[in-house]
């Protein structure tokens, strides 16, 4: 099984929770979990995991978290070349930009990306949460 880093940054708790889940799922699958925010992460812990699931819930004009969540990401986007990276966050306006622009960077970095990235809208409710624990066992297994 898998040794697992989910990094987030969760302004209202939405996006915690949704790691909370993830974790749970991976847990569940019989993954090694260590959950942390980004001031715990960086470039050098990259090689520690199989797989990283970072977590950012939309900001301002759909963007990451800039006190500390983006300046974490960009300083491992250098490190996720080959890696096995998965996305997820939380947003309660627009469409999802801020994801699809998330994604583009990872893949651009040449990242092995698990799918589009998980979004909610607000507060998971149960289907959400599900979402997240479905997405924990699948990256416990990746």
């Amino acid at each position: 099984m898998n040794k697992i880093a989910i990094v987030y940054w969760s302004g209202t708790g939405n996006t915690e929770i949704m790691a909370q889940c993830i974790e749970e799922g991976a847990k569940e699958a019989g993954a090694e979990t260590e959950l942390m925010g980004p001031d715990n992460f960086s470039a050098d812990k990259m090689s520690a995991y199989d797989v990283v699931a970072f977590g950012c819930s939309s900001q301002g004009t759909e963007q990451l978290e800039e006190d500390s969540f983006e300046p974490m990401f960009a300083g491992v986007e250098s490190a996720l070349a080959g890696k096995k990276v998965a996305l997820f966050g939380s947003y309660g306006w627009g469409d999802g930009q801020w994801m699809r622009d998330w994604h583009e960077r990872c893949e651009a970095a040449k990242a092995n990306l698990f799918d589009e990235g998980l979004t909610v809208n607000e507060t998971p409710n149960e289907e959400g949460r599900e979402a997240c624990k479905e997405l924990g066992k699948e990256l416990a297994k990746w």
